[in-house]
């Protein structure tokens, strides 16, 4: 049986030829014969022994056929291949050095071995734009972790200007305003008269009950009491009236103010003759008198008391005049075409709508006086 004979490692690694424990030298030609002109043959360069085909040793395979490799031939490929002739330690510190400059070149633009013409342009552009010395995780590479510096040069790039805090600022503000004023708009106008027209049907209520009793009597009442009740068919209106004008006490309920404290001190429906003056919200807090500017003369306004339904026609409309003419409640209003002291009924309001600049004024006479217990008049009937 053939025995087993070392093949060539330099260039699976760069080692010398196997060399046994026992301190055997390398192969060398029977006969004592000196190759190469009695050198000493290099063992990188020395030719391989002939190939014996019953040994089971692994062998290279011979290039072009079965041709005998070169040995120039055989360093050129081991150099190409990167193999780093000696031992394993020799090959791990190559190992290692050769790691150690890809990590280094990892860190360089991988444009690298691009054309002259390209990284002449990339150089020459560089100083000039601010941003060509960021670039992206794609062009860094995934393996290159941020620097300190670089980190806090994108933070300061990511974090926005004053002028864009200032914007922000300005736009939140504008943005907060605009839902407070929305807020206010729809307390104004849903939710104050749907608190005032709760608070004047309870008060209705209240006061039909104390009717019914026995109460309250006619006589003087206090402010913010509750005495008659206003219909008013044409508008479909029907809301209490209280002593005073106060918005607080009263307007601001849903009910209609009388008149009845100096100096705008004016009758009671039941005087023998007197205008009696009434006050109400034309928008907002349950708005009673919103629609009096649609009165014409004819239409019918009825004060329902305790004992008596009082009947009053609309004569006349007064549509601007400023708050300060108090005339329009005087027991013969001038503008109003009564020419005798009788028995008025004078309803104001604010106009334009939403506005409180100036007063609508609507005057109506007084046709008929109602005992309750003779039933509803017409005008509440039909």
């Amino acid at each position: 049986m053939t025995a087993l004979r070392p093949e060539r490692e330099d260039l699976y690694g760069g080692e010398r030829p196997y060399e046994s424990s026992g301190g055997a030298r390398p192969y060398e030609p029977s006969g004592g014969a000196q190759p190469y002109g009695g050198r000493r043959p290099d063992p990188a360069t020395a030719p391989l022994p002939p190939v014996d085909e019953e040994t089971m040793a692994l062998r290279i395979p011979e290039p072009g056929g079965g041709e005998s490799v070169r040995p120039s031939a055989a360093s050129s490929a081991s150099a190409a291949a990167g193999v780093t002739p000696g031992g394993r330690a020799a090959r791990r510190r190559a190992a290692k050095r050769r790691g150690g400059r890809r990590r280094a070149g990892a860190r360089e633009p991988a444009t690298a071995s691009s054309s002259p013409s390209a990284s002449s342009a990339s150089s020459a552009s560089s100083p000039s734009s601010p941003s060509s010395s960021f670039s992206s995780p794609a062009e860094r590479g995934p393996q290159r972790p941020l620097t300190r510096v670089e980190a806090r040069r994108q933070a300061r790039l990511r974090r926005p200007s004053p002028a864009t805090r200032a914007s922000r600022a300005i736009g939140e503000v504008f943005i907060t305003t605009g839902v407070l004023m929305l807020l206010f708009v729809t307390y104004q106008l849903w939710w104050t008269n749907v608190r005032a027209h709760a608070q004047a049907g309870s008060e209705a209520s209240q006061l039909q009950d104390d009717w019914a009793s026995g109460k309250r009597n006619p006589g003087v009442f206090e402010p913010g009491q509750g005495f008659a009740i206003l219909h008013i068919p044409e508008l479909d209106v029907a809301a209490p009236i209280a002593e005073g004008v106060s918005n607080k006490n009263v307007l601001d309920k849903g009910m209609v103010g009388h008149y009845g404290e100096a100096p705008l001190k004016t009758a009671m429906p039941d005087a023998r003759t007197g205008n009696f003056g009434l006050a109400a919200h034309r928008n907002t807090h349950g708005e009673p008198f919103r629609y009096i500017n649609r009165l014409k003369a004819g239409d019918a306004i009825v004060v329902e008391t305790q004992d008596t339904y009082f009947v009053y026609k609309v004569t006349s409309t007064l549509p601007v005049t400023p708050p300060s003419n108090t005339s329009v409640l005087d027991p013969v209003p001038p503008g109003s075409g009564f020419t005798g002291p009788g028995r008025y009924i004078t309803l104001t309001t604010c106009t334009p709508e939403f506005t409180s600049k100036y007063r609508l004024i609507v005057w109506g006479k007084m046709v008929q006086e109602r005992p309750r217990s003779k039933g509803k008049p017409d005008a509440l009937i039909e």
